[in-house]
This record gives structure tokens, C-alpha cells and sequence, in this order.
């Protein structure tokens, strides 16, 4: 290991959880417990325009409103050959409740990914100086290469107690998700530009 990845090693072990910054807001004040869970992957609600999440577990498909957190949808027993996304080569898994009818691109356990960054700057990325836990980074502004803690980048989540499987934007950039084994984070924001 160099000396600069040595020094972005220990900056990253350093650094506590933080609250994310504004515009930024964490949705509920914890975490959704969803146990077995397998992976994640974004859709957006055609009546309200809200992005939406959905999550494959072993125990079923659920949709979450990502502004509120709430349950919209839920899927205990979907079709043999849907139910994980690894068995079509697109990983994607079959849309429910008012997204019902499409398929959703799901990344996790079986692979695939989220997006990395936003149209106006913000990245996340997922490290693990101390694997097997991951830490979750929200940056902008050239983050943890070009600045502190707490200034361009944010330890936002740490995955220590179960497996990490996703962390990514939905494609407005409005919502960040972070998924594990056993609960899924939701942060959120209003719409770029928006007061």
C-alpha cells in the first residue's frame, strides 16, 4: 500500500458517523428492518412521481416510498422464477404495487449496481478499510482526495453489523439508499433547485 492510500486508509478508520449535510435528510430516524435481505433497486411512482424502492429478501418483495419511508407494496410470495433477480440476465425482478406490470433493475447480493454520483456533484461510495465491514462515504466536491471530514465528505454509514449489499443514488438524485443483509437506509432530498 502506498503512503497516500495508507493516509486515505486511516482518514476513513478515523472518521465517526455523521449526520449527512444539507440539503440532505435522513428518512425515519432509523433504519427499515428487513431481514434476508438480497438487494435494492429504484422505480418511480407514475401517480406522485416520488421515487420508490424496492426490496428483494427471502422473505418476499416490498416497495417503499423513499420521501416517507412507508410500505406501499409487498409481495410475500412472488413467482418461483422471480423472486431473485439472478435468474434474468438483466438482474431485474417484476414491479409491484403502483409500479406493477415493468421490471426493476435490482443490485445486491447477485450483482449489479446503483448510481455513484448525481447530475450536480454528489458521489457515494462504499469502502472497507476493515472489511468485511463497509463504510458508506457521501461526497461532493472532490470528497475524501481533496478534503476533510465533515467538509467535502461524510462517513454517512457504517455496515458492521451485518453484510453490506448496495449503496447508490436513484436515478433523480434525489434519494440515497443503502441497503445490508438485515435493514435498508433512506436519505433524501427536494429536487435540485427546489427551495
Amino acid at each position: 500500500m502506498s503512503e497516500y492510500q495508507q493516509r486515505l486508509r486511516e482518514a476513513v478508520l478515523a472518521a465517526p458517523v455523521v449526520e449527512a449535510p444539507a440539503p440532505w435528510e435522513r428518512v425515519g430516524r432509523t433504519c427499515v428492518p428487513v431481514g434476508g435481505l438480497l438487494g435494492i433497486g429504484f422505480a418511480v411512482d407514475p401517480g406522485s412521481g416520488h421515487d420508490l424502492v424496492m426490496v428483494v429478501s427471502t422473505g418476499g418483495h416490498g416497495l417503499f416510498d423513499a420521501i416517507t419511508g412507508e410500505k406501499i407494496a409487498r409481495e410475500y410470495d412472488p413467482d418461483d422464477e422471480d423472486a431473485t433477480p439472478d435468474g434474468v440476465a438483466d438482474l431485474t425482478c417484476p414491479g409491484l404495487g403502483p409500479v406493477a406490470g415493468t421490471r426493476v433493475r435490482i443490485a445486491g447480493l447477485f450483482g449489479g449496481g446503483l448510481h455513484s454520483g448525481t447530475g450536480d456533484g454528489w458521489c457515494v461510495e462504499a469502502v472497507g478499510p476493515d472489511w468485511p465491514a463497509h463504510r458508506v462515504l457521501l461526497s461532493a466536491g472532490g470528497g475524501i482526495r481533496r478534503g476533510a471530514h465533515g467538509e467535502s465528505w461524510w462517513h454517512v454509514f457504517h455496515a458492521h453489523y451485518s453484510e453490506f449489499r448496495a449503496a447508490g443514488f436513484s436515478p433523480s438524485g434525489r434519494t440515497l439508499a443503502v441497503a445490508t443483509s438485515s435493514d435498508l437506509s433512506l436519505w433524501t432530498r427536494p429536487p435540485h433547485g427546489a427551495p
